[in-house]
């Protein structure tokens, strides 16, 4: 048995991402995708940063909503923690999606591509999920009668999060990851 037997993949000097990219490398004289440039550009500036700008600030008003109205029955008890989830999973895959995948659709592609997108597309599901959740807590993004100004502007926050990711997800899904999958 080799002495490093039990060690992990780094430690054994293994970097699995890196291995991973060296599989999945474009195909030698692949032809990029005329139409994912402009659309991979577009969920970047339109959704990766936007998410990275609303999260924090749903995060922060949540915060102040579930300590001032602590005592209230429509409080929306634990969506911090939630918001704080969603942006932890996101900010991950989102990486992932900037440093492996677009870079390798943008290349023209290869055979190996199928995986990151699956990957990406049960990812997907999950914050469908945690979209299920958020409508919960927030009673639908509703406001309670005499919702002060930081609940409102909390309310609007989520119900745009929720918007976003959906749209976000299905131009992925359907526009972007759907034809390399055919």
């Amino acid at each position: 048995m080799p002495d490093d037997a039990g060690l992990s993949g780094r430690e054994r000097g293994v970097d699995r991402p890196v291995i991973l990219c060296g599989l999945m490398t474009p195909t030698p004289g692949a032809e990029p995708r005329p139409d994912a440039a402009p659309l991979i550009a577009h969920i970047l500036e339109r959704y990766h940063e936007t998410h990275r700008r609303d999260f924090p600030e749903a995060m922060a008003l949540a915060r102040k909503v579930e300590a001032a109205h602590a005592a209230e029955p429509e409080c929306p008890r634990g969506l911090h923690d939630l918001l704080a989830v969603m942006f932890d999973d996101l900010e991950s895959h989102q990486q992932r999606e900037e440093q492996v995948l677009f870079p390798l659709i943008l290349a023209g592609g290869s055979p190996m591509v199928r995986f990151p997108i699956a990957r990406m597309m049960a990812e997907h599901l999950d914050v469908h999920e945690q979209l299920i959740r958020l409508r919960t807590l927030t009673h639908d993004f509703a406001n309670p009668l005499g919702a002060c100004d930081s609940w409102r502007a909390l309310t609007r926050i989520c119900r745009k999060l929720d918007a976003d990711l959906r749209e976000h997800m299905r131009l992925e899904n359907e526009e972007l990851f759907a034809p390399l999958l055919d």
